[in-house]
């Protein structure tokens, strides 16, 4: 049994992942994550408040990674070049943990209330990203957007990464940076005028 922290709630997640995936997320409690994992409940419930959150953990060290990737970005960068030198900073997080978010992806696709959490985290990272932008002295209404399109674009290129291993993540996030740019160069005109 390790002693170690992060290694128990690693261990923990590795745990609560399985069981998430053999007998449904509902039907698994903590008790039954703490015992597989070898642990006390009462230890399992230092680590994680609830058995949603062993999901969910890393998310503030992910946003202050992407916090410093937004501002260690070069200077001349806009707002949408920015976003993409901060998601291409925080690649390595993902490739470390791919083996963890593959099947996470599924089992909170599974669930509404886990969707709903995921969802809550996401805008998190929004608001996170427009306040970072801020400070680089984006208007608040333009960077809001660019976050929310990041957002988005991160999220097709993680999707796309996980389905299709020819490319690496941050070829599939500059694929999607570039569609993103292909469909918002269409011409409004054409759409106003009929």
């Amino acid at each position: 049994m390790p002693r170690d922290g992060d290694k128990i709630r690693r261990l923990l997640q590795l745990t609560a992942l399985e069981l998430y995936q053999d007998i449904g997320y509902e039907q698994t409690t903590a008790a039954q994550i703490a015992a597989k994992a070898g642990v006390t409940e009462r230890t399992f419930f230092r680590h994680f408040p609830d058995k949603r959150e062993v999901l969910f953990d890393g998310d503030a060290e992910f946003s202050a990674a992407l916090m410093s990737g937004v501002r260690n970005a070069p200077a001349g960068l806009g707002p949408w070049d920015t976003l993409f030198f901060a998601f291409k900073s925080v690649e390595p997080m993902f490739v470390e943990n791919r083996q963890f978010s593959e099947p996470r992806r599924r089992v909170i696709a599974s669930n509404p209330a886990l969707q709903e959490r995921a969802l809550a985290k996401t805008n998190s990272m929004i608001a996170v990203l427009t306040e970072a932008l801020c400070e680089r002295g984006v208007p608040n209404h333009q960077a809001r957007l660019a976050a929310q399109m990041g957002a988005a674009a991160l999220s097709h290129a993680v999707e796309a990464w996980f389905n299709d291993g020819t490319l690496d993540l941050v070829d599939q996030i500059l694929k999607a940076f570039h569609e993103v740019r292909e469909i918002s160069a269409a011409r409004l005109e054409s759409v106003i005028d009929q």
